[in-house]
C-alpha cells in the first residue's frame, strides 16, 4: 500500500483517498468543521489547510515585515491547500502542525468566531463543541473585533424535533450535505451571503423526516440541537459504553451515553461502522433509548383472583419455579427482542425441564414486533434486533408464532408456558388465551405479554447488560453493560439460571462467558461484527 508523511509520519492510504480521510482512518485528525467521511466534500471551511512540501510547491505572494527595513516587503510562502480536497500521493510530505499551518489555523478560527456568541455555559453543544476544542488548541486569544456583532434568529423551530440557532452556525453545510446525500431530501438550504448566511427550511416544508436527529448530530457546533436532549445534561457528567441498537433488524452500532450518578441513560448516538450502518442512525432508533426507563417492571408481578399485585422479586422467582414444576406440556417463547443469550438459556432451560434430548425440538415459539416502515438507508422491515439470533438458537428450523401457541393452548396441547420479553405483535385480546394456563414471563417493561401473564419476573434491560444480537444479515454483534439495574435486578438469562438452579436443574453455565461458550458450539454464527467492548 502506498504512504504518505504527515508530520514526519507515514501515513498509508487507498488511490484517490485525500490527506484527511488517509489520517483519518489512520487515528490522527487533522482539524476540520465542514469535512466529514460520509459526505461530499465542501471544502468551505479552510480549517484543514495543511503545508504540501514535497514537489513544486504553490508559491503566494504576501507581504511581510522586515526588521531591517521596518517595513513590509514583497515575499512569497508556500501556498496552504485543504486536505480535504487534495487526494494523498506516494511520497507526498504534508505538514499539519508547522507554523505557518498554526497560523492560519489560528485566523479561521478567529474568523468564524467573529460574530458567534459567547453562549458556552447555556449551549447544549458545550462541552463536545470543536469551536471549543480548536479555540484552545490554535488561538487561545480573545477577539480583537470591538463592535457589535452581527445578531441573527435564535432558536428557530425547524421541526418537530430540531432548534436552530443561526448565531452560532458556522455554514459548514453538513446538515445541508446530508439531508440531501444521505436522506435524499433537500429540505435545508442556505440563505443571503457572507455574515448574513443561516441555513433555512424550504418553504412550506418542515425537517421531518426520519433522520432529523442524525442532522443535528452531524452539526459540529451548536447551531442545531434535538429538543429531547436539549438542557437535561451537560456532557462532562456523561460517560459512553458500546451498544447494538434495538430499533430494528439492521443492528445500529451505537454509544450509550448515561450519567453513572443517576444510572441513567440521556441519549444514544451512532458509533461508526462502514459494514453495518456506516456512520449513521435513524429518529426512532436514536430514541429508543426511552424504553430503558419508561413502562418499566422492576418487582414481580403476580395475577390473583382477577387482579395484579406486586411481589418481591425472589418470591417471583420462587413463585416461577413451582409453576414450572408442575407443567407436563411447557411452551418456550422466545423474543425478537432479547439477547442471543437470553434466547438459549431460556430454550435450555425448557428442554431439561421437559427432560428432551434435541434443544428446541417441540414447542419453541417466537415473540414479536409486527414492523414499521422500512427505507433503503437503515430502516430494515423487521422492527426487532433480534429474530435472526432467535431462529439460530432454534437449530434455524423456523420458530411457531403467538398465534400458533394461543390455538395450542386452546387444544390444550400446552399446559404452561415460560415467556421472554414484552414485545408481540398482536394484542392483549388476541393473547388472552395465554392467561388460561400458569404463564411465567421475565421482562424488563410492560406490554402485552406481561399483561397476560400469570407471574412476571422482572430482569434488567439492553443497557442494563451484556448479551448479543444476530442482525438481519447474520453479523452477531455484542453490547455491553452500561448502567447498572435498580434493586438488584439481573438480566433475563442470569435470572433464568437461578430458576434453573432452584428446579434443580444443572445447565452447566454460571458466567457470560460460559453460556457464550455453549451457544458458540450449539450454532456457530455467520460474522461477528466489529462492535461492543469484550465481554465481562
Amino acid at each position: 500500500m502506498p504512504v504518505f508523511k504527515l508530520d514526519g509520519v507515514e501515513i498509508p492510504f487507498e488511490p484517490g483517498e485525500t490527506i484527511i480521510r488517509a489520517a483519518w482512518k489512520k487515528g490522527t485528525e487533522i482539524p476540520h468543521y465542514c469535512w466529514h467521511p460520509g459526505l461530499s466534500i465542501a471544502a468551505n471551511c479552510r480549517m484543514c489547510l495543511v503545508e504540501i512540501k514535497s514537489a513544486r510547491p504553490m508559491a503566494l505572494p504576501i507581504l511581510a515585515w522586515d526588521e531591517k527595513k521596518k517595513d513590509y516587503v514583497e515575499t512569497t510562502k508556500n501556498k496552504l491547500q485543504p486536505a480535504c480536497q487534495i487526494e494523498a500521493a506516494e511520497g507526498m510530505e504534508v505538514v499539519s502542525k508547522g507554523a505557518a499551518v498554526e497560523k492560519a489555523q489560528g485566523a479561521v478560527q478567529e474568523f468564524l468566531l467573529l460574530n458567534h456568541p459567547v453562549d458556552c455555559p447555556i449551549c447544549d453543544q458545550a462541552g463536545e463543541c470543536k469551536l471549543q476544542d480548536y479555540w484552545l488548541a490554535h488561538q487561545k486569544k480573545l477577539k480583537r473585533k470591538d463592535t457589535e456583532p452581527v445578531h441573527k434568529p435564535k432558536a428557530v423551530r425547524f421541526g418537530p424535533t430540531i432548534v436552530y440557532d443561526a448565531e452560532r452556525c458556522i455554514m459548514c453545510t453538513r446538515c445541508i450535505r446530508f439531508c440531501d446525500e444521505v436522506v435524499g431530501d433537500h429540505v435545508l438550504d442556505m440563505r443571503e451571503r457572507g455574515n448574513r448566511n443561516e441555513i433555512t427550511v424550504s418553504p412550506g416544508r418542515e425537517l421531518d423526516h426520519d433522520y432529523t436527529l442524525m442532522t443535528e448530530h452531524v452539526c459540529p457546533v451548536g447551531a442545531l440541537t434535538s429538543k429531547d436532549f436539549r438542557f437535561k445534561a451537560r456532557v462532562w457528567f456523561l460517560r459512553s459504553t458500546p451498544s447494538v441498537c434495538t430499533g430494528c433488524a439492521t443492528g445500529c452500532n451505537t454509544w450509550v451515553d448515561y450519567d453513572p450518578r443517576y444510572q441513567r441513560v440521556y441519549r444514544l448516538r451512532p458509533r461508526d461502522n462502514e459494514a453495518v450502518n456506516k456512520f449513521w442512525m435513524c429518529d426512532d432508533g436514536m430514541m429508543s433509548y426511552k424504553r430503558f426507563h419508561e413502562d418499566r417492571i422492576l418487582t414481580g408481578r403476580a395475577r390473583q383472583d382477577g387482579r395484579v399485585v406486586e411481589v418481591p422479586r425472589q418470591a417471583a422467582i420462587e413463585g416461577a419455579v413451582k409453576l414450572l414444576k408442575t407443567a407436563s406440556k411447557l411452551a418456550i417463547v422466545l423474543s425478537a427482542q432479547a439477547s442471543n443469550e437470553d434466547n438459549f438459556v431460556a430454550a435450555r432451560l425448557g428442554s431439561a425441564l421437559q427432560e428432551k434430548g434435541a434443544l428446541g425440538a417441540k414447542k419453541l415459539y417466537l415473540a414479536a414486533l409486527g414492523g414499521w416502515k422500512a427505507d433503503k438507508i437503515l430502516r430494515n422491515a423487521d422492527n426487532n434486533p433480534n429474530r435472526v439470533g432467535a431462529v439460530m438458537v432454534a437449530g434455524g428450523a423456523g420458530l411457531a408464532s403467538l398465534e400458533d401457541l394461543v390455538k395450542a393452548v386452546d387444544r390444550r396441547e400446552v399446559d404452561a408456558i415460560l415467556s421472554l420479553g414484552w414485545a408481540a405483535s398482536e394484542g392483549v385480546e388476541q393473547l388472552a388465551s395465554l392467561a388460561n394456563v400458569p404463564h411465567v414471563n421475565l421482562s424488563s417493561n410492560i406490554g402485552p405479554l406481561t399483561q397476560v401473564a400469570t407471574l412476571v419476573v422482572p430482569v434488567a434491560s439492553v443497557a442494563e447488560s451484556s448479551g448479543a444480537f444476530t442482525n438481519a444479515q447474520g453479523v452477531v454483534q455484542t453490547f455491553k453493560k452500561a448502567v447498572s439495574a435498580p434493586m438488584g435486578i439481573t438480566s433475563a438469562w442470569e435470572t433464568l439460571l437461578s430458576i434453573a438452579s432452584a428446579s434443580g436443574v444443572d445447565l452447566s453455565m454460571k458466567q457470560l462467558s460460559d453460556v457464550r461458550g455453549a451457544l458458540a458450539t450449539h450454532s456457530a454464527p455467520t460474522s461477528v461484527g466489529d462492535t461492543a467492548a469484550p465481554a465481562e
